[in-house]
């Protein structure tokens, strides 16, 4: 039974760690599959104020139609909000995976991540990020001080 019929959520936890082939393809890790093999995913270069290098956002659907029905619900005349719409929009792309559980990175994606030939992938629970491993390493050092404060929003 997959997880469509029983309607098991796919969480996407842990870490891991792959090579990326020459035409920018990477695996997904066997738990984080989709048990519908067309399902597409969002893909985001995605930065924020407190990350000075961008990774590659990876959203279900799911997660995707929350995002889209919070910007729809921005006014058209906010300018904010429409900035918004384009950044994201300029900066996104869907992919699906291949007979072998990979994706393809578009490659203005890889270039922006900084993504050769090696990834980390994170998952972060109802998404996951995929990063340069020595861009991670800096991520993951700021991540580890603010654990302590982090930890009091749970």
């Amino acid at each position: 039974m997959s997880n469509a019929e029983t309607k098991t959520p796919t969480y996407y936890n842990s870490t891991y760690r792959h090579g990326v082939d020459e035409k920018r393809r990477l695996q997904i890790p066997a738990k984080w599959r989709p048990a519908d093999p067309e399902l597409q995913f969002t893909l985001i270069l995605w930065t924020t104020p407190t990350q000075p290098h961008p990774c590659v956002m990876v959203l279900p659907p799911d997660v995707m139609a929350d995002l889209l029905r919070k910007m729809k619900e921005m006014p058209f005349t906010d300018p904010k909000a429409e900035s918004l719409r384009r950044l994201l929009g300029r900066k996104s792309d869907q992919v699906t995976m291949d007979k072998s559980g990979r994706i393809c990175l578009p490659d203005s994606m890889a270039k922006g991540a900084g993504i050769d030939k090696e990834v980390v992938l994170i998952g972060m629970w109802d998404r996951f990020q995929i990063w340069n491993p020595e861009r991670f390493e800096s991520m993951s050092q700021f991540d580890d001080s603010l654990s302590n404060e982090a930890i009091k929003l749970i």
